[in-house]
């Protein structure tokens, strides 16, 4: 464990007989000093990675700093419990296409009641004990970075603070933060949070915003009896994916009875009685949004709005300033927008990981990012060979709407952009009989974008039932680099959904598939 400065005046010095006030002065005055190998900033399942994979196997230390939950936002207001709501509610989905069994249906109580259930009724108390067990020691508070291998931790009221310092790094690991887009600010929407977190269900939602976060609250809160709108500043569904993924979930949400406006922007609006009510209860009175789109402007109301408009790191008091940084520095922004911006690495004992770092905002590729550092950072300390990197690293992705969306490495429109000289494979999703017995009447698509010169896999996208379950043998075609001749001899179940890898494998031109020479290789 680190260890206590014995210089740090303890807190049975303020005398017992003292004045209330008194004893709150001087307790907020103590300030203890901690020192550790490591010091991770922020006690997401990000945090709790680097800070593990940094000492295992050694005698080295680590502290996590957390001022909320420890466990994160994925744990307790994000990944888990929006997937405690929808697991549900796809297997509902899934009964209701498939004769022979009745349609089940959603308790509200129910599915809200294991919601609570998978965010621990949010307590952190046995994510501490894990902490604990695997050697980790947690400091709660804010912490800010205050010199050189130095975090100032404060702890709120009159617990006083702590300085931490740390022998041989300081990680980030400080996650992100929901935007709010200035017309909406003053509302007091929803966030991601409320949205995972719901108490009371509004019987009207307007959704702003149209990427995965709006889609998945969308798709479990219209089953939790709102009316939902979805306003969309662009012109489709889940940007960044293929088109076809975007245009499914449209489709579906429209189905159960969703409105979708595409094109729409929001320019402002009013609510009476504004009031921070408690996570998952609605925030005030009636809302009422000036919204325009290619009709002109307009009101829509409802009762409550949920701004689903993006996140961005949460390194705004994290004490970059002290050491000369900017969030920028941090993330690499290649067009930064701060004047105190210098472009400068980070100093060898600093490191940024998972959101805080400014890639991909997924809890798997932070865990993934957090294992390569902690292991550097552990080679560092103890002289051990450092863990080769694979070339390719591609980050996979799920968006659990019905159908689901899965996506991993470039789209074909991003492939072509980075340069490579792509094919690609398409079918329906139902194109195979294992794919097709999940559904009577299975809708979505699958696609293989390859790379022509080396014929490996560069990006996969599946929409369809329980595509998550078909994405990582994507993930280990891209990161092992093996070519599609090669890939056609691991051989699909028969009927299981995989066979849809042999159908988009027999659908390349067939100088490809045979592993033929490049050269004689013949553009369609």
């Amino acid at each position: 464990m680190a260890t206590l400065s014995s210089a740090a005046p303890a807190p049975a010095s303020v005398p017992a007989s003292a004045p209330a006030d008194l004893t709150a002065d001087l307790t907020a005055d103590l300030t203890a000093d901690l020192t550790a190998d490591v010091v991770v900033v922020g006690g997401g399942p990000v945090g709790e990675n680097v800070a593990q994979y940094a000492i295992e196997g050694t005698d080295l230390t680590a502290i996590i700093v957390e001022g909320e939950l420890l466990g994160g936002e994925c744990s307790y207001y994000a990944c888990m419990p929006s997937k405690a709501l929808l697991r549900p509610l796809a297997v509902a989905g899934a009964a209701a296409h498939l004769p022979g069994i009745g349609t089940p249906a959603v308790d509200r109580e129910e599915l809200l009641a294991r919601r609570d259930t998978w965010v621990s009724h949010y307590d952190d108390s046995g994510q501490v004990e894990w902490a604990e067990g695997a050697g980790l020691q947690v400091v709660r508070g804010h912490g800010r970075i205050v010199g050189e291998r130095e975090v100032l931790v404060e702890a709120g009221g009159t617990g006083g603070s702590t300085r931490l310092r740390a022998r041989r790094a300081v990680v980030l690991a400080t996650g992100s933060q929901a935007v709010i887009p200035a017309p909406l600010r003053e509302l007091l929407p929803w966030t991601s949070r409320d949205a995972t977190g719901v108490r009371e269900v509004p019987g009207e939602l307007v959704i702003v915003g149209g990427g995965v976060v709006a889609v998945e609250a969308a798709t479990w809160m219209a089953a939790l009896g709102a009316q939902i709108t979805l306003l969309v500043r662009g012109t489709s569904l889940l940007p960044g994916f293929e088109p076809f993924a975007g245009k499914h979930v449209l489709d579906a949400l429209r189905e159960v009875g969703v409105t979708v406006e595409l094109g729409t922007s929001v320019l402002g609006g009013e609510r009476d009685g504004a009031a921070e009510t408690g996570l998952g209860r609605i925030h005030g009175g009636r809302v009422t949004l000036q919204v325009e789109d290619a009709r002109g402007r307009r009101e829509v109301g409802a009762d409550e709005v949920l701004a689903a408009t993006g996140r961005r790191p949460r390194l705004s008091d994290v004490g970059l300033e002290t050491i000369g940084l900017t969030a920028e520095d941090v993330t690499g922004a290649e067009a930064p927008v701060s004047d105190d911006a210098t472009g400068a690495p980070l100093p060898e004992w600093l490191h940024a990981v998972g959101d805080a770092s400014g890639e991909a905002p997924l809890t798997h590729w932070g865990k993934y990012r957090a294992r390569v550092i902690g292991q550097a950072i552990r080679a560092g300390a103890t002289g051990e060979t450092l863990e080769p990197v694979p070339e390719s690293v591609p980050v996979p992705q799920v968006v659990f709407t019905d159908p689901q969306v899965t996506s991993v490495g470039l789209t074909e429109a991003a492939a072509r952009e980075a340069g490579h000289d792509v094919v690609t494979s398409q079918v329906p999703f139902g194109g195979a009989a294992g794919s097709a017995l999940l559904r009577d009447d299975v809708t979505g698509t699958a696609q293989l974008v390859i790379d022509r010169a080396t014929r490996t896999l560069v990006g996969t996208t599946f929409v369809g039932p329980d595509a998550s379950e078909l994405i990582h043998a994507a993930t280990i075609a891209i990161v092992g680099q093996v070519p599609v001749h090669v890939l056609r001899h691991a051989v699909p179940s028969y009927p299981a959904a995989s066979e849809l890898w042999l159908r988009l494998l027999e659908e390349l031109p067939r100088e490809l598939r045979q592993g033929q020479g490049s050269d004689r290789l013949e553009k369609p």
